[in-house]
C-alpha cells in the first residue's frame, strides 16, 4: 500500500512540476510592453549609429525579463519596404524567432516565407539592445511591421561558450 501511496505522490508531483514549467515558460515571464510613442518602432539609417522612429500605428509587444530575446511586437506603417531599404540599414536576418501562441500578432513562420519571398524586408533597428542581440525589424508589402530580438555574432560566441575575440565589445560585468 505505501509503494502505490509513494507512486500517486511521484507521478502528481511530475505532472505538476511539468503544467508548472510549461506554464512558466509561455505564459508566466513575459509582460506586455508600454507603449512608448515614437521609440517602439526605430531603425538604423545607413552609415549611421543612431536609430531614428518610423511612422507606425497599432503597436503592440510582449517581453520578458528572463532573457533577452524573449521580445516580439507587431505593427502597421504606411512606409513601404523598398522606400525603407533606401534609408536604412537591410538585415539580412531571414528567420524570426518564434512566439508564445497567445501572442497570435506575430507569426514566425508566415514571417519567415515573406522573408525568404521578398514580400517583407528585415531591417537592423538597435545593435546591441542588450549584450550580444540586436533589434531586427521587418515590414511586409502589405504594411505589417515586426520586431524580434536576435543574436548577433558577438552574441552568438558568448553564449555557445567559444573565445569572443577583441571584435567584440568587452562583455559588462555583472554584480
Amino acid at each position: 500500500m505505501l509503494g502505490k501511496f509513494l507512486a500517486i505522490v511521484l507521478v502528481v508531483s511530475g505532472l505538476a512540476a511539468g503544467g508548472a514549467m510549461y506554464y512558466l515558460q509561455v505564459y508566466g515571464y513575459y509582460d506586455e510592453v508600454a507603449l512608448t510613442p515614437g521609440k517602439d518602432v526605430v531603425l538604423l539609417p545607413l552609415g549611421e549609429t543612431e536609430p531614428r522612429p518610423i511612422a507606425y500605428g497599432d503597436f503592440q509587444a510582449i517581453d520578458a525579463g528572463s532573457s533577452p530575446i524573449r521580445y516580439r511586437a507587431c505593427f502597421t506603417t504606411a512606409l513601404a519596404p523598398q522606400e525603407l531599404a533606401q534609408l536604412f540599414q537591410v538585415s539580412e536576418q531571414k528567420h524570426p524567432r518564434n512566439a508564445p501562441g497567445w501572442f497570435d500578432c506575430f507569426d514566425a513562420e508566415a514571417l519567415g516565407a515573406a522573408l525568404d519571398a521578398g514580400a517583407a524586408t528585415a531591417f537592423i533597428s538597435v545593435k546591441n539592445i542588450s549584450y550580444g542581440v540586436d533589434r531586427i525589424v521587418a515590414v511586409t508589402d502589405q504594411g505589417l511591421g515586426f520586431a524580434w530580438h536576435e543574436l548577433n555574432a558577438c552574441g552568438e560566441k558568448a553564449y555557445d561558450g567559444t573565445v569572443v575575440g577583441e571584435t567584440c565589445p568587452p562583455r559588462p560585468q555583472s554584480n
